[in-house]
């Protein structure tokens, strides 16, 4: 018979402030509070398997009977950002955060970036993605210079007019920049940024693409993968990995595409992970504190979770969780830190069952292996005997 985990990563949805926030200026987060207090949230569905039951999620009232098991989890790893938060659901501890660039790149970087591709680049800035685009496409387009941004995440941007540089072009410089930008400057991910119009009417499309640093050492996706477990990646989850310890994926372009995916994908005979990530919440909501988008996001997610668990057989099980916050009521418009929930669903799980704190989102990874009877090599500490009947 076969085995199925559907992983579902909520980008961003943070539920409150970790102690050690004010370390990295993000006192008072709480993403899901901040969401809730628009008109258009509604999550009853996430609310009977005991989302508001999580403790310190107060922003709903609590449920007598929940219908799965959840815990509140806590990042164990230096940082905030969707790479180091996604190794550590999939077992890796980061010690050291990746590097950011407050104040652009080094000239060193910069110039071999330039020798390389062949063209100059401008800005080279922490900069919003789409403010960046009104500010220097008039001057990308009459030079054929990339714009160059970074935010204060740990990234490596390229911006370039589809009609200037077609798309497989760009993504070969952001494979250029993925090769230069290791060791010390290796940042967790170089993005494509394409867009397409005339000023000032610009529109980003769908083609980014993320170039990811390769995770430092093996993931509970390495594990399954070497135990012949299918690995199937939906969303962003190939490109945050690099591509290693995934049997198959699916790139999204965005929340609705990746929920129909993993609805389809409930009818197929794997045997093994669908992780799925689900963007839209961090990418267009968080990062531009739009807390009514971020709020008709969460609405839209809880009213198509009914399939995804009705699709679910007798021996499956469903996580629910995310890898950062981004609270869109701050002033900042970058990732915040905080902790994230995790909800598990299944005929076989105990109704309830409160896992209270974990120390490390790598519970997440010890729990899957556990349940696949894979041995594990990974950091983090299985829940699987509190879960399961």
């Amino acid at each position: 018979m076969n085995k199925r985990i559907f992983l579902i990563v909520l980008d961003s949805m943070g539920i409150g402030e970790e102690p050690d926030a004010a370390e990295y200026g993000d006192e008072g987060s709480n993403t899901l509070a901040a969401a809730a207090t628009s008109s258009s949230f509604a999550m009853p569905n996430m609310q009977k398997l005991g989302l508001f039951n999580i403790d310190g999620v107060n922003c709903r009232p609590k449920v007598e009977n929940p219908a799965g098991a959840f815990a509140r989890m806590q990042e164990a790893s230096k940082g905030k950002d969707t790479t180091i938060g996604h190794w550590e659901i999939a077992g890796i501890y980061s010690p050291k955060p990746l590097p950011t660039y407050p104040n652009g790149f080094p000239e060193e970087v910069i110039r071999a970036f330039e020798e390389k591709t062949g063209r100059k680049s401008i800005c080279n800035k922490p900069y919003s993605g789409t403010q960046v685009i009104m500010d220097y496409g008039r001057e990308h387009e009459e030079t054929g210079a990339l714009i160059v941004y970074t935010s204060a995440d740990s990234v490596f941007q390229i911006a370039a007019n589809e009609a200037v540089v077609p798309v497989e072009e760009l993504y070969r410089y952001c494979q250029i920049a993925r090769d230069l930008l290791t060791g010390e400057h290796g940042v967790g991910r170089v993005i494509a940024r394409p867009y397409v119009g005339t000023y000032p009417n610009y529109t980003r499309t769908a083609n980014r693409h993320d170039f990811s640093l390769l995770p430092p050492k093996a993931s509970m996706l390495d594990q399954l993968l070497e135990e012949k477990y299918d690995v199937i990646a939906v969303g962003k989850i190939n490109d945050i990995f690099a591509g290693k310890g995934i049997s198959r994926f699916m790139r999204t372009k965005g929340n609705a595409e990746g929920i129909e995916r993993t609805i389809e994908l409930t009818k197929e005979d794997f045997n093994g992970l669908c992780f799925v990530n689900l963007v839209d919440f961090d990418m267009l909501y968080g990062h531009r504190n739009d807390v009514e988008g971020y709020a008709k996001a969460l609405t839209y997610f809880d009213q198509k979770l009914p399939e995804i668990m009705n699709g679910l057989r007798d021996d499956d099980l469903l996580m629910i969780t995310a890898d950062h916050g981004c609270d869109p009521i701050t002033p900042s418009t970058d990732h915040s830190r905080e902790y994230t929930p995790w909800v598990i669903y299944g005929k076989n799980v105990k109704p309830g069952v409160n896992l209270g704190t974990r120390p490390t989102f790598a519970d997440i990874a010890a729990t899957i292996l556990d349940y696949f009877n894979v041995e594990q090599k990974i950091t983090g500490t299985s829940l699987l005997k509190h879960i399961l009947k």
